[in-house]
């Protein structure tokens, strides 16, 4: 059963965004009741935007350097969340909130900390060089234990790994069961293998009560058996069919005459 069932807005006087975003000011009713939505449209049509009011509105953590209630850049989502009326099957404090482009400042905070970690143990190593092991042991043991867990979750360094594999591991480590997850463009720093990939682990924890609602512009992602697709492109939005989208269209289109596309680009 899914734990977010139905997101309605509030009416609103204000014209200011988001609320001038069409989607946004004509949005009906938006239903979860499968396991799995994906929000999909162009750029601009407000998907990303309703995804971070949803977040605010819901409070879930974010996977980055800052949460959704202290990040300045996402001050009119939260003004959004306000408006938003979400109705739950159960309420789950599990979970979390997901930018793409906040997985990259992620791995770099995970880095920095894990240097100053092992700086911190290295001063200590030579602060009690005269004392015993064991007082060494002691003073050492609180940063230890905290850089052992880190690296048991996230692995030694994940800026090591490509960033698909990090991105997975990442999502390893902090997927648990009962969780509402909301990612924005997943599949940025992943190549289909990879997209393959994160719906398993999808499907994995959909099969231990986890709930997602994904915007993303991935035909792979957007084929997730049994999902539900909001499409963004029309006004209100609307529910469509995989085989209608146009993303997956003109991707199928392509794959199967890329000449007839590509020859335009001579012409130019």
């Amino acid at each position: 059963m899914a734990h977010l069932r139905s997101v309605t807005i509030r009416k609103q006087t204000s014209s200011a965004f988001p609320f001038n975003v069409p989607a946004v000011r004509t949005m009906p009713e938006l239903s979860f009741d499968m396991p799995v939505t994906f929000f999909v449209g162009e750029n601009g049509s407000g998907k990303s935007t309703l995804l971070e009011g949803i977040a605010a509105s819901a409070g879930l953590p974010t996977i980055g350097s800052k949460e959704v209630t202290d990040d300045q850049t996402l001050a009119a989502q939260r003004a959004l969340g306000q408006a938003l009326k979400l109705v739950w099957n159960k309420r789950s404090k599990k979970g979390f909130f997901l930018r793409a482009e906040d997985f990259f400042g992620f791995t770099k905070q995970l880095a920095q900390m894990r240097a100053d970690m092992l700086q911190r143990m290295a001063e200590i190593e030579e602060e009690y060089t005269d004392r015993s092991d064991y007082a060494k042991g002691l003073a050492k043991g609180p940063m230890a234990s905290s850089l052992a867990d880190m690296e048991r979750r996230y692995g030694i360094d994940l800026d090591a790994n490509s960033h698909g594999q990090s991105f997975l591991r990442l999502f390893q480590s902090r997927f648990v069961e009962g969780g509402l997850y909301l990612l924005d463009e997943p599949e940025a720093p992943l190549s289909p293998q990879s997209q393959l990939g994160l719906m398993a682990m999808m499907t994995d924890m959909v099969a231990r009560d986890g709930q997602f609602i994904v915007a993303t512009h991935s035909p792979i992602l957007l084929a997730f058996p049994g999902a539900r697709i909001f499409s963004f492109d029309s006004v209100p939005i609307r529910q469509v069919d995989y085989a209608s989208l146009e993303h997956v269209t003109l991707t199928r289109e392509f794959l199967n005459a890329p000449e007839r596309y590509l020859r335009h680009l001579k012409e130019t």
